[in-house]
């Protein structure tokens, strides 16, 4: 059985008469990369803060592993949190602003600063100021901070936030390896749906402050419509055939590439259909898209 190191139950915050969050019930399981998935606004970082006691919940708990955090604060030693921008001491360098915050943990094993530098890829600039680090080196930097300790739980809240495409592949490939050769379990929260879909084994879905659905990856995706490219010659006849078949849907033909939307039905019964029909198929690529599943279920909600 997979342990559960993270669960809320019924978790609500209000704000006045605004419901930040209502009634969330969230499970991680050990091992797990959780993406926890939300548009701006929808209630993920108030989650995440009253999960490390930052804010106190309206009614609802909180455990990790096993104990309650309002109970049993001192659970929260084997948790390491980055929430939203981390900060530094900007005249200081890598190395002197973690050996500040470790000094406030009362110190940390020989060596551990070196380690988390190395997991992050800052040994060799550990020493240089933090001002000349650029936007992605700061977020490794405050992912090293979080990882002091040697937490067996990693929090982080929208890690690549602001990243240019290679800062968000460095901090996507630095949460695979955490999970991966160090054994941590990591609780991500983004708004950006495909560096989810990369990384991600189990994820949830909220939206203005209710908890939409949660589950595996491959488990959810699965459940959705997949999104077809064709390469088929002749592609007029070829597009016909496809509107003509029920379960497809916005066929589309751009620069002789077929692009449609595929429900309930076998991809390789629409594969033989189009040969049968004596149609030459050169690329048949189906895609189940992390971001068109999350607008199915957020796009229109009235809630």
């Amino acid at each position: 059985m997979v342990d559960v190191v993270f669960q809320t139950r019924s978790l609500t915050k209000r704000f006045g008469n605004r419901i930040a969050v209502h009634d969330c019930n969230l499970e991680i399981y050990s091992g797990d990369i959780f993406g926890f998935l939300g548009p701006n606004g929808a209630g993920k970082s108030t989650t995440i803060r009253m999960a490390l006691t930052l804010i106190r919940p309206t009614r609802g708990d909180v455990f990790i592993f096993g104990e309650n955090v309002r109970m049993k604060r001192n659970v929260l030693r084997r948790v390491g949190a980055l929430v939203e921008k981390p900060d530094f001491y900007n005249y200081l360098s890598g190395r002197k602003n973690l050996e500040t915050v470790a000094a406030l943990y009362g110190g940390v094993a020989p060596g551990r600063i070196d380690d988390v530098l190395d997991m992050v890829g800052l040994l060799e600039r550990g020493q240089d100021k933090v001002k000349a680090y650029s936007h992605g080196m700061k977020q490794r930097l405050g992912i090293a901070q979080a990882l002091l300790s040697d937490p067996d739980l990693l929090i982080l809240d929208e890690p690549t936030n602001g990243l240019d495409p290679k800062g968000m592949k460095e901090v996507r490939e630095l949460i695979l390896r955490l999970n991966q050769d160090h054994g941590k379990t990591i609780f991500l929260s983004s708004h950006l749906l495909y560096e989810v879909e990369m990384v991600a084994t189990r994820m949830a879905i909220i939206h203005r402050g209710e908890l939409i659905i949660q589950g595996t990856v491959r488990e959810l995706l699965d459940e959705r419509s997949v999104t077809l490219r064709i390469s088929a010659e002749p592609v007029e006849k070829a597009s016909t055939i496809l509107q003509s078949l029920d379960g497809i849907d916005d066929v589309v033909v751009e620069r002789n590439i077929i692009h449609c939307s595929v429900r309930d039905r076998p991809l390789s019964e629409i594969n033989a259909t189009l040969v049968n029909n004596g149609i030459a198929v050169s690329m048949f690529a189906p895609k189940r898209s992390l971001e068109d599943y999350f607008l199915s279920l957020t796009e229109g909600e009235a809630r």
